[in-house]
């Protein structure tokens, strides 16, 4: 393959990887071109079997949101991430954090850090794709209330009180929370009496997040 081809299919992409090319090319050829590349400066390896034009030859701007979910199919962008992409958090967050049914894992690329935190099949719901997808590439993003739900979960001491409190999250989430759980389909039976914990009453431990839920993965009609 031409450098300029893959300009030409790839310009518009956040990320790729040499499967993504076409059919007929010569995987072990095409590998090797690409690492060529790298090293002139061409590609940018954002970790094993992915890669992301460099930004001469990229018409877009790279989002780690977009890069964490292609990377790692079956995650979604959640707790402090998706708090802060929400706004209800003040703090910039320089790390992606996404939840898997998959292993944890940390990834350290050119873009910031990757971590993935392991959540049982159960609890992989409540995420939706971003808006601006580009060229079919987007990320799964928590719904406000399922990243603190998540966060909630995911984090040693998480249920006390202090720990909410700590986040210092925005008038804006009472609000949000308090009308959300008066909608029934809005969510699920238990998460709805945790947000009302969260929300209403002093002190109390987490119950009933983790519930029976249908499989909805990232990719298929998302993650209600």
């Amino acid at each position: 393959m031409k450098f300029d081809r893959l300009v030409e299919i790839c310009a518009g992409l956040h990320c790729f990887s040499p499967g993504m090319l076409g059919a007929g090319e010569d995987m072990d050829r095409l590998r090797v071109q690409m690492s060529r590349w790298v090293r002139a400066g061409k590609l940018i390896r954002i970790h094993k079997g992915w890669y992301t034009l460099a930004n001469a030859y990229r018409r877009i701007t790279i989002d780690n949101f977009v890069v964490a979910c292609v990377t790692n199919a079956g995650s979604y962008v959640s707790m402090q991430s998706a708090l802060s992409h929400h706004g209800m958090i003040p703090e910039h967050v320089p790390e992606t954090t996404c939840v898997t049914t998959g292993r944890p894992k940390v990834i350290d690329c050119p873009f910031g850090r990757l971590s993935y935190r392991h959540l049982k099949q159960g609890a992989f719901w409540g995420f939706e794709a971003t808006a601006g997808s580009t060229a079919g590439q987007h990320a799964w993003m928590a719904r406000p209330e399922k990243a603190l739900l998540d966060l909630v979960y995911l984090s040693p001491g998480g249920v006390d009180m202090g720990f909410i409190a700590g986040l210092r999250l925005q008038l804006i989430v009472r609000e949000y929370l308090q009308a959300r759980v008066s909608e029934p389909a809005a969510l699920r039976q238990g998460a709805q009496r945790t947000i009302r914990r969260i929300v209403f009453i002093p002190g109390g431990r987490l119950a009933g997040y983790l519930l029976p839920s249908r499989r909805c993965d990232p990719g298929a009609a998302g993650g209600s």
